[in-house]
C-alpha cells in the first residue's frame, strides 16, 4: 500500500479511508528497520508495557474491539479481559514485530472489505462501554485519532531506542 494523505477523490468516505490507511501505513514506517530486541524494550520506566510490539498490537485489537466487536457484533476474542485490561501489550513482546505488523496490515485490508458497501450513517450493532450507539462514521474518525495518536507514542519510544525518528 502506498503510504499518501491525498485521496483520489474527495468524498467523505474517500477522505476518511485515505486518512486510517495513511496513518496505518504511518506505524509500519516507524517500525521499519528497528532491531528485534528494541522492538520488545520498554524503554519509559513507569510504562513497562510500552513496547514497539505492544503498542503494533494495541493498534490491531482496538480494531478490531472498534470494528469487529462493538460496529459488526462479531464475538471478543481479544486478550484484553478484566482481569488482564492490558493483555495485548503484555502479550505481544511474545510475537516477532514483523508478524504483529502482518497481522495488523492483514486485519486492516479485512476491514477495509467488510466496510466499504456499508453506509457511513450505519449504526453500531453493539453499544459502548458508556452504553452510546455509534455510527460508521464515528467508528472510523475514532480509528483515525487513535492510530494518529499512537503514532506519537511509536515516535517517542523509537527515538529513545535507538534515536530514530522520521515523519
Amino acid at each position: 500500500m502506498t503510504r499518501t494523505d491525498t485521496p483520489e477523490t474527495w468524498d467523505e468516505r474517500s477522505v476518511l479511508n485515505t486518512f486510517l490507511d495513511y496513518a496505518r501505513a504511518t506505524v509500519r514506517a516507524k517500525c521499519e528497520g528497528v532491531s528485534a530486541e528494541d522492538a520488545r524494550r520498554a524503554p519509559l520506566p513507569n510504562s513497562p508495557l510500552m513496547t514497539l510490539c505492544g503498542l503494533v498490537n494495541h493498534l490491531r485489537w482496538g480494531e478490531n474491539w472498534w470494528i469487529g466487536v462493538i460496529l459488526l457484533d462479531h464475538p471478543d476474542m481479544s486478550p484484553i479481559t478484566d482481569d488482564d485490561p492490558d493483555g495485548e501489550f503484555a502479550i505481544a513482546v511474545d510475537t516477532p514485530l514483523d508478524v504483529l505488523l502482518d497481522e495488523y496490515d492483514a486485519q486492516a485490508q479485512q476491514y477495509r472489505e467488510l466496510l466499504a458497501p456499508l453506509d457511513l450513517d450505519m449504526l453500531a450493532k453493539r453499544n459502548t462501554d458508556s452504553g452510546k450507539q455509534v455510527t460508521l462514521r464515528w467508528v472510523l474518525m475514532h480509528l483515525i485519532e487513535e492510530t494518529a495518536r499512537h503514532n506519537g507514542h511509536i515516535d517517542i519510544i523509537r527515538e529513545i531506542l535507538d534515536g530514530v525518528t522520521g515523519d
